[in-house]
This record gives C-alpha cells, sequence and structure tokens, in this order.
C-alpha cells in the first residue's frame, strides 16, 4: 500500500487528455472499479474511498490485473470533487452508499442539494449518473431529490429500467450481500442535462 498507493493517486488539476474521466464516489473494495478499468482500458478511472481496507483490497485487484488506467482518491470524494474543473467527468457512479438510515443522521447522505449541485458542476453536458441502493428509504430519498434538480433527467422509462442491473455494470459484493439477504437493489441512471 505505501508504494502502490502513492503511484495511482490523483492529482484534480492533471487530469488526463484527451481520454474519458469516470469517477466511482465511495469504491468499497474496488470490484466495481477494476471492473470497469479492465472492460475501459481508454477511460481514466478515478476511485474516491476513505476505509483503508477497502483501498487495499482495490490495490491489490489494481495490481493483480495490472491495470493502468485506475487513480485512487483516499479520503472525502467532496474533498476531490471541490477541486477538479468543470465539466471534467464522463460518467460518476455512486454505488450502494451508505444509507444514513437513522433519522438524525438522513442529513449525511450523499444525496442531497449540495453534493448534487458539486457533482453537476464537474459533469460533463451528457454524462451519466449511475446511482445504486438497495434501502428503500434511500432510494426515495433520491428519487425525490435527483429528479427534480435541474442538472440532471432520469433516463427510467418503466420497471426494467430500475430493477435490471445494465449489462456494463457488475455486481458488487455489497449487492450481492443485499439480495442474498432478501433486499431488492435499485438501480437508476440520469443523465447531465
Amino acid at each position: 500500500m505505501e508504494e502502490l498507493l502513492p503511484r495511482l493517486a490523483f492529482d484534480p488539476r492533471q487530469l488526463p487528455s484527451p481520454s474519458p474521466l469516470w469517477l466511482e464516489i465511495g469504491f468499497g473494495a474496488g470490484e466495481h472499479l477494476a471492473w470497469q478499468a479492465v472492460q475501459n482500458p481508454g477511460v481514466t478511472l478515478v476511485g474516491c474511498e476513505v476505509y483503508r481496507n477497502g483501498i487495499a483490497a482495490c490495490l491489490g485487484r489494481v495490481e493483480h490485473d495490472r491495470l493502468t488506467n485506475v487513480r485512487i482518491w483516499p479520503a472525502d470524494a467532496r474533498d476531490l470533487i471541490e477541486r477538479m474543473p468543470d465539466a471534467s467527468v464522463d460518467r460518476a457512479f455512486l454505488l450502494f452508499p451508505d444509507p444514513w438510515p437513522k433519522k438524525r443522521h438522513a442529513e449525511r447522505r450523499f444525496v442531497g442539494p449540495a453534493n448534487l449541485d458539486s457533482l453537476a458542476r464537474i459533469l460533463k453536458p451528457g454524462a451519466e449518473l449511475r446511482f445504486a441502493t438497495d434501502d428503500p428509504e434511500y432510494l426515495q430519498w433520491t428519487l425525490d431529490r435527483l429528479p427534480v434538480h435541474p442538472a440532471f433527467r432520469w433516463r427510467g422509462t418503466g420497471p426494467a429500467d430500475w430493477r435490471q442491473r445494465p449489462a456494463d455494470w457488475p455486481p458488487t459484493r455489497y449487492e450481492q450481500k443485499a439480495i442474498a439477504e432478501g433486499r431488492k437493489p435499485a438501480y437508476l441512471c440520469f443523465r447531465r442535462v
């Protein structure tokens, strides 16, 4: 970790050019991030995570698969987003974030006015924001906020659009755990207007 992490550090002032840039907020153990990096070698994937065990697991995947298109921000994603230039991200992922289920903690949820405004600022016009949760309250919270935000349009047109994970969206261990415990994930895709 001491050797590989500094090599994968992401400097938001030095964006890769001309390759597309995708951002994953809270990558867990990095399963999704690494899969996307393997499937999309021409894309630079930046992953944000605060938990050291998750970062270590992701670094193991990067090393095992010899990935050269992954960058890591080992701190709060909001700090990175603040430093990023306008319209610099082609796709963002927020997959199974902490639902902060207690009412007194709900305001800590990532999906909120300030963070949505920040995401809107860094996403290019036409960029995609992908969101997934298995928590019904967080799903409703998100549906009450994201579709009404002026910068985002929900791409869903029918139940299959949010009940089935798209083929280019691999399962995560959080998703598999939710399904094993009988919870039904929802998969939402939004387009930056």
